[in-house]
């Protein structure tokens, strides 16, 4: 009877406990990652830059094996400054305490020091995502993809390919980036790039000096259909990308599926995915893969990089190589706005039963916000000072001295304030050549939301300076609708008639067009700080982002997870956003606006 009991009290929930363990670990997967400087050649020069793994673009997360799927990434930290990540596009349900960007929810993982991010993805995810670092512009060389495979027992919405390939592409600075982004802070260049050349998978390609050696290739077989996976993981760009003489089907954007849309070219916004079919029915030959910047801020304002990053898509076979692989002809020029802004539209999502869309319906929330290139002034040492800089709601957003998530949770005040602008300050023609004086405010402002709370954001491009062009913002912790788009001032009475409520596409990424607007639905249902901002690391590092804080529920299945064990420190204070330019402290106390 003794031994009876010992199997039963002690031997049997031992038992159970390794088999519940063994479960779990089958869905539940460890990365590490080692941020350290590794040299690399490109252009000719060989330089030092910061790294994942020694690896450009670095690892890819492809175990996710089906949806809800936990991972666990350990950072070991040992560069000479502080870093965080992001893993953008995954909700991190009632996580955001790893969700990553730099002093909105969490501080620094500083030299030396290593932080456990715990990455929870939605259980409607599929498809591909990616990660990268959240802070300064460290992102331009650490960054990779995630791969969500469709759930067990499951498989695509369409045939499955054959085989797949990733294709991340990227940008190459000349330099250390961190004297770059310096420079950058200081100079208060509006040029739209820093960086002399794109990448695709960490190559330039042939049309650039000491390219053609390493040149990215990627073996087929005629007659199949092969899923291509792309990430634009450029830091200050958007990208068209073509396939010589081979069509793209969409069928896949930001993690969600997307009825199958058929185009010889993609435009394609950093922050974004896009997965695609393409089926390899041309002449045995080789064929140029090829992106090139899609530019819509005047070239009369900033200059741009002109250059045009290739891979090589190449047959496998016996025939004679040709002396140059085929260029894609349909590859749209740099200031192609009608194929770049055209692009824009073409995209539904696949409402079926197996993949749902539930678009908000009755708005209990609705925001008009207008994002813009502005000025700020401020006294500095008894002298007037006017900086260039950039806002939502002529809001100029400024980084706290400490974690928003940290304060909102232990109810510490003084870190930020909770008076967004629902909307503008003053109403003008949007998007006209003649504007008021374009001033903004530095502050630390977020917008609160009751859990549950149906949102409907207008966001309205603005000309202010000039300065119109495409901003594509990102939305942490959420996919949302974009139930309507156009050129010109958003109308509240005839444009909201077409609005698409049936089948609109789901994006965590979505370009506001130049001089135009977007209108975003969705249900606030994932408690925490979450961090919206434009994707181009100039206009963020110039203050064009804001932060919703998303109540708790009423349950605590509907409520934010307890913090992790352990937390980077904020004892290292983060520059302020606009600090920089004069080495100053507390400027927000020194304001004094127009």
């Amino acid at each position: 009877m003794k031994k009876m009991r010992f199997l039963l009290e002690v031997l049997v929930p031992a038992l159970l406990t390794g088999m519940l363990a063994s479960m779990a670990e089958g869905r539940t997967h460890s990365y590490d990652f080692v941020l350290k400087e590794t040299n690399f050649t490109r252009l000719c020069s060989t330089k030092s830059m910061t790294t994942v793994n020694d690896s450009f673009p670095g690892p890819v997360i492809r175990r996710v094996q089906s949806r809800g799927d936990l991972v666990y990434v350990n950072v070991h930290n040992q560069d000479d400054f502080g870093v965080t990540i992001h893993w953008h596009g995954v909700k991190q349900t009632r996580n955001p305490w790893s969700d990553g960007p730099d002093h909105i929810t969490q501080c620094r993982i500083q030299p030396g020091t290593n932080f456990t991010y715990k990455v929870i993805f939605g259980e409607d995810q599929e498809g591909t995502l990616w990660w990268h670092a959240h802070s300064d512009w460290t992102r331009a060389t650490v960054h990779g993809a995630i791969v969500i495979l469709p759930t067990q027992g499951t498989t695509y919405p369409f045939p499955k390919p054959d085989g797949e390939h990733l294709l991340v592409l990227g940008s190459w600075f000349a330099g250390n980036l961190n004297e770059l982004y310096k420079e950058f802070l200081s100079n208060q260049t509006v040029t739209t790039l820093d960086d002399i050349a794109f990448t695709i998978n960490g190559e330039p390609g042939d049309l650039v000096a000491c390219g053609g050696e390493t040149t990215h290739r990627w073996l087929v077989d005629y007659g199949k259909t092969y899923l291509l996976r792309i990430v634009n993981a450029v830091v200050n760009s958007e990208l068209f990308f073509a396939i010589s003489e081979h069509n793209l089907t969409i069928v896949g954007t930001d993690g969600t599926y997307t009825k199958p849309r058929v185009t010889s070219y993609i435009m394609i916004a950093p922050g974004q995915t896009m997965d695609v079919l393409i089926t390899t029915n041309q002449s045995l030959s080789h064929y140029y893969m090829a992106a090139r910047q899609f530019v819509t801020l005047e070239s009369s304002i900033a200059e741009f990089n002109n250059m045009t990053a290739t891979a090589i898509l190449q047959y496998r076979g016996n025939y004679p190589p040709p002396d140059v692989p085929s260029f894609p002809a349909n590859l749209p020029l740099f200031h192609d706005l009608d194929s770049g802004l055209g692009f824009l539209p073409l995209l539904r999502s696949l409402a079926t039963p197996e993949h749902p869309v539930s678009v908000p319906l009755k708005i209990t929330t609705r925001m008009l916000v207008t994002a813009s290139i502005n000025k700020v002034n401020y006294t500095f040492e008894g002298t007037e000072v006017s900086h260039l800089a950039a806002s939502l709601n002529n809001i100029t957003f400024m980084d706290p001295t400490s974690s928003i998530l940290l304060a909102y949770y232990r109810h510490t005040s003084g870190v930020y304030t909770t008076d967004f602008p629902d909307y503008p300050p003053s109403y003008y023609n949007f998007t006209g050549d003649t504007y008021p004086p374009p001033m903004s405010v530095l502050a630390t402002k977020v917008k609160v939301l009751n859990y549950n709370e149906s949102v409907e954001i207008i966001v309205q491009g603005t000309n202010l300076q000039g300065q119109g062009e495409d901003h594509p913002l990102h939305l942490h912790g959420y996919t949302f609708y974009v139930v309507g788009m156009g050129r010109g001032n958003f109308n509240n009475e005839t444009d909201p008639k077409w609005y698409n409520l049936v089948d609109p596409p789901e994006r965590d990424t979505i370009t506001v067009p130049k001089n135009g607007w977007v209108a975003l639905r969705f249900l606030a249902n994932n408690p925490g700080v979450w961090l919206w901002h434009c994707h181009f690391d100039r206009h963020l590092t110039w203050g064009m982002d804001t932060a919703f804080i998303v109540k708790n529920g009423e349950t605590p299945e509907t409520s934010i997870l307890p913090p992790l064990a352990y937390m980077p420190s904020c004892a290292v204070q983060s520059p302020i956003r606009l600090e920089d330019f004069q080495d100053s402290i507390e400027l927000v106390n020194k304001i004094n606006v127009n």
